[in-house]
């Protein structure tokens, strides 16, 4: 079935077609082809219509507007005029026999420019005659032809303006004579000169005498027009101020001609108008004033007009109140604008001679605007101009025709219902209420022709058709007319001049608000003889640079708002320079230029919410504890208007500036993944620290981000960069810095100390540490994004930078993630298993070297003959290389079991937080045993909460399609069986150790020999738990005689690792019972114990009988506690009575195999609680 046409439309004006982009644009956001509307298409041809004698006039007037738009054409040419010669080629030496040819070559180049320059100088002396005949007609003392009309007037300003400027151009363009002389050079028959005269100056020279009178008339018409703003473009104001000095010189070639003048024109007068401060500083704050203040007035105004539209039946005179207020509201405005963009252009010529926007108008104010004035026109022609008629003019036959004209040329009796025929009514008989004409406004507006009939009536009917009178026009006291109608006639003759530019607000508009020149340099191009200027001197991109390094709230969202300039040279140089070079050099600058605008944009907007990342992450109590702590709070910036920008208008060209953002953006976040990355993998693992305290501000300024714009996944770019973006890849350029920085420089470089849980960098023994390259410095916003959030991380990154503890390891647990941490283990046990290969032929060395009976230590020669008795057993002079070979391979297994045991206790942590985290949902609860167990055997409350909306919804008959609630429970169950089986996490350590206790088991036969008797072997065993007692006293020893040899280098790791071995290979208590350490100490107590018991009294006087072995003694004990704790903890976390141990495959899979004895665990050796 066919839908109505009718309804289609009124099914499509439903639609909006409107996004939520903001207006941070100006009017010139397309290039047109014709601006100017207010141009007359027929030149004034109608005014013959009308018969008022003003075909001389209206002759006149087409032919000057001819000459001037000729003259504006070749006023572009000499501007955009660039030397030739720049080009040309100069011949070296050897081709000097072909100089006829280039003089020839050069010749045919130049000639066209030639031609054109003749051409110039032979249209300025023919328009100079011209003008000057013109003035010359219409200074006869005798009136023979009307005029010259107020459009004449302007005509002949503008001609006299377009002269002025070709004569400065011709003396400012220095390339044009340079060219000229080459010109000449090439052929001397060329004669042909450019005239350094001025041509124009010299025609009005000898005719000056004959048009005095004309350029008085002139010179008082453009005083008049500037002091009362009678001139609506700021263009037309400055053509009256160029030609003034001009005509004012012309007029007074003679002291009698400077009299008249002064008398008619005071001298005051004219320094006043040019008295002036070009400096637009000097005028920034008066500018903002009337800005703020304009703006209020135009919003009440605009507010009345959508009042009156809402409403029906409104009372005449109150409408027209709100319509005229509008209007000059509106007039205001443009004088406004008029007068800022003037005070630029000012600036500007200033500038030259010492080389060292508003928001469009609406269309219902078009429409109010067109309606009031057609109004003001049959308001003034009906009702005003009837009043005068029957009551100052009614005897004065003259000026009573002058009014006739003007009613029957402007009034619309057509659309007047109460006054059909006015002349057949009998003026005794009315009465002043019937005089009251009523009329229906129309959007019928004026045409050109009317206005400048009009504007003619009125000033032959102030000056009787003498404009020569002293006074000016409306000061002539001696027309005879009232004070009263000459103000009303005055008032309606400037708002005349005004309407065209009303009407057409938007060309007027653009007229106002055009900046193109600021781009424009072809001044400063011929003063620097430089072909081009960088872009940093464009004053465009200057004024859009000032507001991102300003960074100003308040100018930020209108940062596009420069490049307007851009269109409007754009569109003067295609359409009025008519110059293709001069286009094509804005674009490329223009492309060059918005790119860096993206570019600088999106640094500022990383930069801001990446600095209120880091000032949100920053912990409180160190910006509590600071002085200055205000510093790193963030000042608000604004980005949602330039985020919703999707259509920017460039040079006729729309761009999507947010997708360009986003575009920059995701690379921005890539560029910054890196550099972090780059910068771990530079430094050493101690630095992890801050490369997860800086991916976290990184994520969360993403966060921030995303919210605006279409961002790519975090932890997709993330993947991205670390080349782990394959589904079977679990390494990264992280796990595998992590490894490198491990085996390459944590491991061998890196000591223990047990009491704070810390490795720290030996300062002594071999460096194994890589060879790092320097990292690169990044940018600024690379870090924190300000400068002192980036000196406050780094300040609190430092405290982190000098060991490895927890905090290194949470940092690393979370870097690497469940995904790539398998692979760290796995390769830490795979290195175990390798070192403890590689000791076994070392091991083996040293066993050989032991004697081969080891008996106990004797009591009877004290300490002393102990120590000599050890010495005796540990002859391993000859294998000293071989021993300290073994204590690095026994620190680094240490180091790496206990770098697990870190591990451990932060994945413990981090499971026993989930845990809290998920145990409600899942109806876990403590049990009586201190078990975990489930409330409800058969759900979970949060599959339980779920079905129970899905059966109550799918019961429900205002549902229709279920499913997607009976998918969300399937999927609730899935989620608790999922989290239930995370809850059963095994242990990292208890896995190393597992691991550690089946690469031993491969070396079992050489490092624990079975006693051929059944019984513990005291002098004849060489097992492992042998050889390391005789390298814990070694190094205990040489730590004493020489503190910066072994100690410092090995730590605690060498205790770790050696308790560690003998406890899975079940030698605890046998080293415990034959360990020299332990029998000196047991010896020294004894001896201690013994002697103690002969001593006196007098302890203070008895010698001391451990003098010099006090620091052997110290180390012992402390080696014997820190073993205490190694075995304690190993019998806790992997206790061995009645257990089947462990072995692991190489695959990683479990193999139970063989079974340890009861030992005493850890925890039964704890205090018990006393019974109650």
């Amino acid at each position: 079935m066919a839908i109505p046409v009718e309804e289609a439309i009124a099914a499509l004006s439903t639609f909006s077609l409107e996004d939520e982009q903001p207006d941070v644009q100006g009017l010139a956001v397309l290039l047109s082809s014709e601006r100017y509307a207010t141009n007359s298409p027929i030149e004034y041809s109608d005014v013959a219509a009308y018969r008022l004698s003003l075909g001389e006039d209206t002759k006149a007037i087409n032919q000057l507007n001819s000459l001037i738009q000729e003259g504006k054409e070749m006023a572009s040419l000499l501007y955009t005029y660039r030397s030739c010669v720049k080009a040309l080629p100069q011949l070296p030496d050897s081709m000097k026999h072909s100089q006829a040819d280039l003089y020839l070559e050069t010749y045919q180049v130049l000639d066209l420019e030639m031609s054109r320059l003749r051409e110039i100088q032979r249209w300025q002396a023919s328009a100079a005659s011209k003008l000057a005949a013109d003035m010359q007609r219409f200074s006869r003392p005798e009136r023979l032809v009307n005029g010259p009309t107020v459009t004449h007037f302007w005509s002949m300003l503008k001609l006299l303006d377009v002269l002025l400027q070709l004569d400065h151009l011709k003396n400012a363009k220095a390339s044009i004579p340079n060219d000229f002389s080459w010109y000449k050079r090439t052929f001397t028959q060329v004669s042909t000169q450019w005239q350094d005269t001025d041509t124009m100056r010299e025609e009005l020279d000898d005719l000056q005498n004959s048009v005095e009178d004309i350029l008085q008339v002139l010179i008082v018409f453009c005083v008049e027009s500037v002091e009362l703003d009678f001139a609506l473009l700021f263009p037309e104001r400055h053509t009256l101020l160029r030609v003034l000095p001009v005509l004012v010189v012309l007029a007074t070639s003679s002291e009698k001609e400077s009299e008249a003048l002064y008398k008619r024109v005071k001298i005051n007068r004219l320094l006043s108008i040019f008295k002036r401060h070009y400096l637009i500083l000097n005028h920034m704050g008066t500018i903002r004033a009337e800005h703020d203040d304009f703006s209020i007035r135009f919003s009440s105004a605009m507010n009345q007009m959508i009042i009156l539209k809402s409403s029906d039946g409104a009372d005449n005179d109150w409408s027209r109140d709100i319509k005229g207020n509008m209007y000059d509201t509106v007039v205001e405005g443009f004088q406004l604008l008029s007068r800022w963009t003037g005070r630029i252009w000012e600036q500007c010529a200033w500038k030259f001679s010492r080389p060292c926007k508003e928001p469009p108008v609406s269309d219902s104010q078009q429409d109010s605007t067109t309606f009031f004035d057609y109004e003001k026109v049959q308001d003034f022609v009906q009702d005003k101009l009837d009043t005068m008629l029957h009551t100052t003019f009614r005897k004065k036959k003259d000026l009573s025709r002058i009014l006739s004209d003007m009613r029957t040329l402007s009034a619309d009796w057509m659309a007047n219902t109460s006054k059909a025929d006015p002349e057949q009514r009998s003026l005794h008989q009315e009465t002043a209420e019937m005089r009251q004409s009523t009329f229906y406004p129309r959007p019928v507006a004026p045409t050109a022709a009317q206005i400048h009939c009009l504007q003619f009536l009125i000033c032959e009917l102030v000056s009787g058709g003498n404009l020569r009178k002293p006074g000016g026009l409306f000061g002539n006291s001696g027309s005879g007319i009232p004070v009263e109608d000459l103000k009303q006639l005055e008032t309606f003759f400037y708002k005349l001049s005004f309407f065209l530019h009303i009407l057409d607000y938007t060309a007027t508009i653009g007229t106002l608000t055009d900046l193109g020149f600021l781009w424009f340099r072809e001044f400063y191009l011929e003063s620097s003889r430089v072909i081009q200027f960088p872009i940093e001197c464009s004053l465009p991109w200057m004024l859009v640079d000032n507001v991102i390094e300003s960074q100003d709230a308040g100018l930020l969202e209108s940062i596009l708002i420069p490049l307007d300039l851009y269109n409007d040279s754009a569109q003067h140089a295609l359409t009025y320079l008519k110059q293709r070079f001069l286009y094509d050099e804005i674009e490329a600058e223009v492309d060059l230029s918005f790119d860096l605008l993206v570019q600088k944009l999106n640094e500022i907007i990383f930069t801001y919410y990446k600095s209120c990342a880091a000032s949100t992450l920053l912990d409180s109590s160190f910006t509590y504890a600071c002085d200055d702590g205000e510093k790193y709070s963030v000042k608000p910036l604004r980005f949602d208007a330039i985020f919703k920008l999707r259509r920017v208008m460039i040079l006729g060209r729309t761009i999507d500036l947010r997708s360009l953002i986003t575009q920059r953006m995701n690379k921005l976040f890539r560029e910054n993944i890196d550099f972090l990355l780059e910068r771990f993998e530079n430094g050493d693992l101690c630095g992890v620290v801050e490369l997860q305290q800086l991916l976290d501000i990184l994520e969360l300024t993403h966060q921030s981000i995303s919210r605006y714009l279409e961002l790519d996944s975090y932890s997709l770019m993330l993947s991205e960069m670390q080349e782990n973006l394959s589904l079977v890849s679990y390494s990264s350029r992280i796990s595998s810095q992590i490894w490198n920085e491990m085996q390459m420089d944590f491991l061998p470089n890196f000591i223990l100390c047990n009491t704070t849980q810390r490795f720290v960098r030996s300062l002594k023994g071999a460096n194994h540490s890589s060879r790092r390259s320097n990292a690169s410095t990044g940018k600024p916003y690379f870090y924190c994004g300000s400068h002192d959030l980036t000196m406050a991380y780094q300040g609190l990154a430092g405290l982190y930078r000098d060991f490895f503890g927890i905090p290194h390891m949470f940092a690393v647990v979370k870097l690497l993630g469940s995904r790539s941490l398998p692979g760290i283990i796995r390769a830490l046990l795979d290195h175990v298993s390798n070192k403890v290969t590689a000791m076994v032929p070392k091991i083996t060395a040293l066993q050989e070297a032991l004697p081969k009976s080891i008996g106990l230590l004797s009591f009877d020669g004290g300490i002393a003959g102990c120590q000599k008795i050890i010495h005796e057993i540990l002859t391993w002079e000859a294998k000293s290389d071989v021993k300290i070979e073994v204590l690095h391979d026994l620190k680094e297994i240490g180091s790496a079991l206990y770098w697990m045991s870190l591990m451990d206790i932060v994945l413990r942590q981090i499971d026993t937080t989930q845990f809290m985290q998920s145990a409600p949902w899942l109806g876990l609860v403590p049990g009586n045993d201190g078990q975990v167990k489930q409330a409800n055997s058969d759900n979970t409350p949060f599959t339980t909460l779920l079905s129970s909306a899905t059966n109550a919804v799918a019961s429900s008959p205002a549902c229709s399609n279920p499913s997607s609630f009976l998918v969300m429970s399937k999927q609730a169950e899935a989620a608790s069986l999922l989290y239930k089986s995370n809850l059963n996490s095994g242990s990292v350590l208890e896995y190393a150790l597992a691991f550690t206790s089946a690469a031993l088991d491969r070396h079992y036969s050489k490092w624990s020999a079975t006693p051929k008797t059944g019984f513990i072997d005291i002098t004849t065993s060489k097992d492992f738990y042998r050889v390391f007692s005789g390298l814990q006293y070694s190094y205990l020893e040489d730590s004493i005689t020489n503190p910066s040899k072994k100690q410092e280098m090995l730590g605690d790791s060498v205790a770790w690792a050696g308790c560690t071995i003998m406890y899975l290979l079940g030698q605890q208590l046998h080293f415990e019972l034959f360990d020299f350490s332990y029998q000196f100490l047991n010896v020294a107590e004894i001896e201690n114990t013994t002697v103690s018991l002969y001593q006196s009294a007098d302890r203070s006087k008895s010698p001391n009988i451990f003098q010099g072995y006090e620091g052997i003694l110290e180390a012992m004990r402390k080696a014997r506690r820190l073993n205490n704790h190694v075995f304690s903890m190993l019998r806790a976390r992997c206790p061995l009575e009645d257990k089947i141990a462990c072995a692991i495959k190489p695959s990683g899979a479990p193999l139970h195999r063989m079974k340890f004895s009861n030992t005493v665990s850890a925890f039964e050796t704890l205090p018990q609680r006393a019974n109650s």
